[in-house]
């Protein structure tokens, strides 16, 4: 059994991946927050809340993790890295739409929906596959992710096929967010500059294997609305997962840390 007390490189290794589920629902969860007040009905921004609440609980708990290994607190890992620093996906830093939140917001449903739906999708396949981490810690958060990931993809898979059955203008939308949102797909199930390590020291199986099984809980979706499924670029144009990573990152960044580094001694 691998020690992460002796063996740096099995250290490093798991703190690359845990970055990357942290950082993921650390910016979805801000995302989902802009949408408080401007969801389609008032049921809606109250499950949608609930759920980006779970997302920043679920990285909350992978940060902790970190914070255990000697990174650095919760709190400094979420709010005071650069964006060179961070491990997220293109995807999850993308803005919801033209405008900002506190000004004249003028967001897109259909590309939240089509966002969150093969986000959501996605990590619960790679969180099934970290239940069997051969990080003890990993795996047992995994497990209480994986909880509520089924209400949270059940509610999304709800949206997207209503919408992709309803009227000519909400599929015409909702196929243009299909594209907006497979452009940026390309480094979701990719690991970083670490992922021989990852995956030889058994901490989550290989990105080709859990984007297999992504589809092909898509394709239920797919079938019944009669669609040709998406196609994922085979190389991301960025990779987040080395850092890479677009002006939209910087700009969440600052709103996120702003009250934080208003007071850093400050509990949050």
């Amino acid at each position: 059994m691998t020690d992460i007390k002796t063996d740096t490189k099995y250290k490093e290794a798991v703190a690359d991946l845990l970055f990357q589920f942290a950082d993921d629902d650390f910016l979805i969860a801000f995302r989902g927050s802009e949408w408080l007040g401007l969801a389609p009905h008032i049921e809606e921004d109250v499950a949608f809340s609930s759920i980006s609440q779970d997302c920043m609980g679920h990285s909350a708990m992978f940060y902790s993790l970190l914070e255990d290994l000697g990174y650095g607190t919760s709190d400094e890992l979420a709010h005071l890295r650069s964006s060179e620093e961070r491990r997220n996906s293109i995807l999850s830093e993308r803005p919801n739409g033209e405008g900002y939140y506190m000004d004249t917001p003028k967001y897109d449903w259909a590309y939240a929906v089509v966002r969150n739906y093969f986000y959501t999708t996605a990590k619960k396949a790679k969180i099934d596959s970290l239940k069997n981490s051969s990080y003890k810690p990993a795996a047992e958060i995994a497990a209480k992710v994986s909880m509520e990931l089924f209400y949270h993809t059940l509610h999304w898979k709800t949206w997207f096929v209503q919408l992709l059955s309803s009227s000519v203008e909400a599929i015409e939308r909702m196929k243009n967010a299909i594209d907006e949102v497979a452009k940026d797909f390309g480094d979701m199930f990719i690991f970083g500059k670490l992922t021989k390590d990852i995956h030889e020291y058994g901490l989550i199986e290989e990105g080709v294997t859990l984007q297999k099984r992504w589809f092909a809980e898509l394709e239920k979706a797919y079938t019944s609305l009669d669609l040709e499924l998406p196609e994922i670029p085979e190389k991301p144009q960025m990779n987040g997962r080395i850092g890479e990573h677009s002006k939209d990152l910087d700009s969440a960044l600052k709103t996120l840390s702003e009250v934080y580094r208003l007071d850093t001694a400050a509990s949050w």
